[in-house]
């Protein structure tokens, strides 16, 4: 067995040169890029999942929100518990709930099963993500080799995106949508025999308590604004079951705060927030992952359920996405250089405004290559500026005692907002999706038709097979209904990003001099 290290032991058991160290950039990338697929994968599977476990449109959300929401809330918590613990440890418990929690949403017999499942999943993702991080720093040692390192894990972040929506939409197709969940058994097992043999333990002295109060108190009041924000769409934002659940989030959000503003040990130091461009970044993360992770969402119920599109071919539709991320990525980070973040992040957010308000104009006859394609394009090679230049920005000037959590924050805001904006936007298109079917039904037979789609699908779908059948005539509506609903959200998404340009423009002034100022590596971890 090899003991422990500590991360400030320049020299010892474990030797810089570690023979292994390639090999364990092999078994940390495996692990990486089974957080990355389930960002993904499950969105392309999501329409059949529904439909085999009658989720209605209002809750179908939750099986994104439910992943993301514990693991933006907790991935600081995560963090400090594997420097306190044991990296190796942890992650190796990690791996194995995440299989478990995988193996249990494969399985699901339920919405609330399925749901609960990918809950845990993100419990045990928090964990995992900033334990590959730490490993891939102590790892590789050496300045060049580290970046090297950087560099590959980098594109398994940046790749496995698309691996999982090609990867989604095969084993939906071809097999089931619950392999899109399976499928994380095996990769998990072959982590964890690689994690045995390959990754040294470490981790670092302990310093005060974990804040477990603190991260309570986070995910709560955060679950509760989600939840808040579903129940409108199954209320109305005027029922106490909406606002009763916004204001206790607020209470407990605000508690939060001020614990955090007091506590020495913070899981999120409240002076982090204190630097006004990384205070920036992490407005522009929340405000970009509450109009981005929808969109995804809402683009393949689109081509699945509007466009009648194979899970394959959705799969493929958002291959051009991967590509910008990369190309504007590639391009943002020389132009940082050049210009700074202070035009580098807001010339993102504005690609994707005009993505965003392309997007908002679709209708049923909307082609890919002529609307989503262009749509898609743009929002990528912005997200690719954006991605890239925050993380540097808020890494920028930070103690070395905070550059674990200051990065972190940069993921955590883009989870936490994914979840906020999932359940926010979706209750925008339900809202409109049944407005528009209220005011379009032109006959008793058409309303009938509509209610049996919303009561029994499976009746619905032999009826509407009916040549100029009522229910053929009420799938149109609801089609178009659909649609209408996807392009509202896209409408608010755009004005999120509007106002997150705006915050860049008056919180981001980093100058390309602060960029060069950041260790490349030190700008992924």
């Amino acid at each position: 067995m090899t003991s422990p290290t500590t991360d400030l032991e320049k020299s010892g058991s474990v030797s810089d040169l570690d023979p292994k160290r390639w090999l364990a950039l092999i078994v940390i990338g495996i692990a990486q890029l089974m957080v990355v697929l389930d960002a993904t994968i499950v969105n392309i599977a999501l329409p059949d999942a529904a439909t085999a476990l009658h989720i209605s449109d209002a809750n179908r959300q939750w099986i994104v929100t439910a992943y993301a929401l514990p693991f933006g809330a907790l991935l600081l918590l995560g963090g400090r518990i594997g420097d306190y613990l044991g990296r190796k440890k942890i992650l190796m418990i990690a791996l194995g709930g995440f299989a478990l929690a995988s193996a249990l949403g494969g399985i699901a017999q339920d919405f609330v099963m399925l749901a609960g499942a990918r809950a845990l999943q993100g419990v045990f993702a928090a964990m995992l993500a900033p334990s590959t991080l730490s490993m891939l720093t102590v790892t590789f040692r050496d300045p060049k080799e580290r970046a090297k390192a950087f560099a590959v894990f980098g594109a398994i972040a940046g790749g496995g995106a698309a691996v999982g929506l090609v990867l989604g939409g095969l084993l939906t197709e071809y097999a089931t949508w619950r392999w899109c969940l399976l499928v994380n058994v095996p990769i998990s097992v072959v982590a964890i025999i690689g994690t045995s043999i390959y990754l040294h333990e470490s981790n670092t002295e302990r310093q005060g308590s974990y804040d477990v109060l603190g991260a309570l108190l986070g995910t709560i009041g955060l679950g509760m604004l989600v939840w808040g924000f579903n129940q409108a769409a199954s209320h109305s934002w005027s029922s106490p079951s909406t606002w009763g659940w916004l204001v206790g989030a607020v209470v407990l959000l605000v508690l939060f705060v001020v614990l955090e503003s007091r506590n020495p040990h913070a899981i999120l130091p409240m002076r982090i927030l204190k630097d006004r461009n990384r205070a920036g970044a992490y407005v522009v993360g929340l405000l970009v992952g509450t109009g981005l992770f929808a969109v995804f969402l809402f683009l393949t119920f689109f081509l699945q359920g509007v466009k009648l599109w194979s899970p394959v071919q959705s799969g493929v539709a958002f291959l051009p996405f991967s590509a910008g991320v990369i190309i504007g990525a590639g391009v943002g980070s020389q132009l940082v250089l050049k210009v700074g973040a202070k035009i580098v992040v807001p010339a993102g957010l504005i690609l994707g405004v005009l993505g965003l308000v392309v997007l908002s104009r679709l209708t049923l006859s909307s082609s890919y290559v002529g609307t989503i394609l262009p749509a898609v394009l743009l929002m990528s090679v912005g997200m690719g500026f954006i991605f890239m230049s925050t993380t540097n920005v808020a890494l920028h000037g930070v103690d070395a005692k905070d550059s674990g959590v200051a990065s972190a924050m940069v993921n955590t805001t883009q989870q936490i907002g994914g979840s906020l904006g999932t359940a926010l936007l979706s209750t925008f298109a339900v809202s409109a999706t049944t407005a528009y079917i209220a005011g379009h039904i032109d006959s008793a037979a058409t309303g009938a038709a509509v209610q049996l789609y919303q009561t029994n699908p499976n009746a619905f779908a032999a009826a509407a097979a009916v040549p100029d059948s009522a229910a053929q005539k009420a799938m149109v509506l609801i089609n178009a209904a659909s649609t209408h609903g996807y392009s509202v959200a896209f409408t608010w998404a755009a004005g999120l990003f509007a106002l997150a340009t705006v915050a860049s423009l008056l919180l981001i002034n980093a100058s390309k001099t602060d960029a060069a100022a950041v260790e490349p590596g030190l700008a992924m971890a």
